[in-house]
């Protein structure tokens, strides 16, 4: 006789998993509705490499091409478009002058506070309407979530 309760965890941790799918995708609709509303829309790639720059100010194209797991040709379209909206700047190291060093402009900077503050204002509407219990489990869930992900 099969235990019912023998697939349980691996079944909640499946129907969990689609339910975590399912508040991705409706994210997603927020995400871009937010990166519409700011200063000039850019594509994820590109916000990817906006990102980056923000954590680790300064770094060369290979470095950067790098951490985004990109080619050095790909990286530096993506630096090219983004310096064409004055997002990105690039400069001559100080360490060599073969090298370039790649940094968010103010505009850039201005533009990833902004994203950020309307991405919030959204997600703070729905997040009021929930229980003050249902957001403390959610935020529990959350950082154990972030914890489980390797090299995030």
């Amino acid at each position: 006789m099969t235990n019912p309760h023998t697939h349980a965890p691996r079944e909640r941790s499946r129907e969990t998993a689609r339910a975590a799918c399912d508040v991705v995708e409706v994210l997603e609709v927020v995400w871009e509705r937010g990166r519409d509303t700011v200063l000039t829309a850019v594509s994820t790639p590109q916000l990817r490499v906006l990102r980056a720059l923000e954590r680790e100010d300064g770094v060369n194209l290979r470095t950067l091409g790098h951490a985004l797991g990109s080619t050095p040709p790909s990286t530096s379209r993506l630096c090219d478009r983004l310096e064409g909206l004055g997002l990105v700047e690039r400069s001559s190291s100080a360490a060599s002058r073969r090298e370039l060093e790649l940094r968010l402009t103010s505009r850039g900077k201005t533009y990833l506070r902004e994203l950020r503050e309307k991405r919030e204002l959204e997600l703070s509407a729905a997040l009021n309407v929930m229980s003050p219990a249902r957001r403390a489990d959610l935020l529990r869930g959350l950082r154990g979530l972030k914890q489980a992900l390797p090299g995030l």
